[in-house]
């Protein structure tokens, strides 16, 4: 084939270093409108964020230019340094060291969109430990939990 032609749906998780409540209600907009321009300069459009105080969910179809460690490591380099310019609040900011990765199919698509718009209603109930478990089993990965909260 003379083209290369993909659509890889993933959807991204990674949280504040020590899940500490940095991701006000104040800034969260402004902080996923630019990671979405960080996704699309690195040719990965972003069809959704959204988050809580201490974690965010990235749905994006994955460039085939770019590999997914490579775009998730430009996103949190460039959106830690940029949320440090934005107060006092914000300087001692670090996102954790890992993050979770998963695909979705063009089926599933929408149901994901629905499920990271509302984090915030969702973590009313349910703590984000318990999220990534579940994400984690529902995807049948395995994972060693003693290094998974940093």
């Amino acid at each position: 084939m003379p083209q290369s032609l993909v659509k890889n749906y993933v959807h991204i998780v990674f949280s504040t270093k020590h899940r500490e409540d940095f991701i006000d209600e104040n800034i969260e907009k402004e902080l996923f409108a630019y990671i979405a321009t960080l996704c699309k300069d690195f040719g990965s459009l972003a069809l959704q964020i959204g988050g809580t105080d201490n974690h965010i969910h990235i749905l994006c179809s994955l460039s085939r230019k770019i590999a997914l460690m490579k775009l998730v490591q430009e996103i949190k380099a460039h959106s830690s340094k940029w949320i440090k310019t934005k107060g006092e609040k914000y300087k001692n900011f670090f996102w954790q060291d890992g993050y979770g990765a998963f695909s979705v199919s063009e089926e599933s698509v929408y149901v994901v969109i629905h499920y990271i718009k509302n984090q915030r209603k969702h973590h009313q109930q349910i703590p984000y430990k318990d999220e990534m478990i579940g994400i984690l089993q529902k995807h049948k990965m395995d994972y060693d939990e003693k290094y998974m909260w940093d």
